[in-house]
């Protein structure tokens, strides 16, 4: 059992390395054809800290462990809330403007409850079967959603509008200067030539193979070995590995007094999560779901709907460390509940 544990923790260190060697080196090229921070950041920077969750996806479900890929999904997004945002704001208290809090959280829950009537929707049918599960149609479905939005987001972004949305502009965190803050503050990206780069960007994809490969693998011996289900250890342990990249951006975004890093980051990922990862996913190979995986759809609606009372009941609009704590506690409470 402790070498598998020590193989899933070298697992992650390739993941998330490979990950950060594979931005590195596309923004490194990205910048050398000078193409602007904010394509950057929308494109190379946004897909590319979802590579982990991906790569597992992808691997979890070609080798028929689907339960690991739809917990890894759901669980990365309830611990992107309420594990790193209530670490974060227990560092420092986060303010977000209200255009945020009525904007892109609004999405976030949308996704949430699309997400629910898709993977029952043949039970809201009333049709005969398992009446649940995420197959092409609806992987089609989420990509729509997700592309229509993404080019919504990305024409209004360009634009120099003032009266621009503002939650627009903070979608993803990807307005021009969060993005260049994203890529030299955080992935410390400099100017390489093209061999020092695509050699980054291979050395990237190796990375999140091999070690997609090993958490698989490993969160399957684990499973078997403690007599747990594949969901329960992917939505605990391949979850929080899978979101540790959100968890070391918001710390910094904390410590550096930057809110719409923070938040804006951790949003922009669980949207991330369920429309571009689980709809590529499902496409690739259908996933099946089990009614229980409601439980986790209806705690990832409860911590988005947190969220956005935390942040509304607040006359300035932040995220204290008293609800830093709540969300917490929360966790606590949902990691347990995968046990009982």
């Amino acid at each position: 059992m402790l070498l598998t544990i020590l193989t899933l923790l070298l697992g992650f260190v390739l993941l998330i390395g490979g990950a950060n060697y594979l931005v590195n080196g596309s923004s490194a090229i990205a910048k050398k054809l000078g193409i602007s921070e904010l394509v950057i950041g929308l494109t190379v920077v946004a897909f590319g800290t979802s590579m982990p969750e991906l790569v597992v996806n992808i691997i979890a479900s070609f080798e028929g462990a689907s339960q690991i890929a739809i917990g890894n999904v759901l669980g990365s997004n309830v611990s992107n809330i309420f594990l790193v945002l209530g670490v974060t704001a227990l560092i420092y208290p986060l303010t977000i403007k209200k255009t945020t809090v009525i904007g892109e959280i609004p999405f976030a829950l949308f996704t949430v409850l699309l997400l629910f009537v898709l993977a029952n929707d043949s039970l809201l049918r009333f049709k005969n079967g398992n009446g649940v599960g995420i197959d092409r149609a609806d992987g089609l479905i989420l990509i729509l959603v997700f592309s229509v939005f993404l080019y919504y987001t990305f024409a209004i972004s360009r634009s120099s509008n003032k009266n621009t949305p503002n939650f627009i502009k903070r979608f993803l965190s990807l307005n021009g200067d969060t993005a260049k803050q994203l890529i030299e503050d955080v992935l410390n990206v400099k100017k390489v030539s093209y061999s020092k780069s695509a050699g980054l960007i291979l050395l990237g994809l190796c990375g999140l193979t091999l070690g997609g490969k090993i958490i698989v693998d490993g969160a399957v011996s684990i499973s078997q070995s403690l007599g747990l289900s594949q969901f329960a250890i992917g939505v605990t342990v391949v979850a929080v590995g899978t979101s540790l990249p959100e968890l070391v951006t918001g710390v910094v975004a904390a410590l550096k007094k930057k809110s719409d890093i923070a938040i804006g980051n951790i949003v922009g990922s669980n949207i991330f999560n369920i429309l571009w990862i689980l709809g590529l996913t499902s496409i690739i190979n259908p996933l099946p779901f089990d009614l229980k995986n409601n439980l986790d759809i209806g705690f990832n609606f409860l911590a988005t709907l947190l969220l956005m009372l935390g942040l509304m009941l607040s006359k300035k609009h932040i995220l204290g460390r008293v609800w830093g704590a709540v969300f917490l506690v929360s966790y606590v409470v949902y990691i347990t509940l995968q046990f009982i």
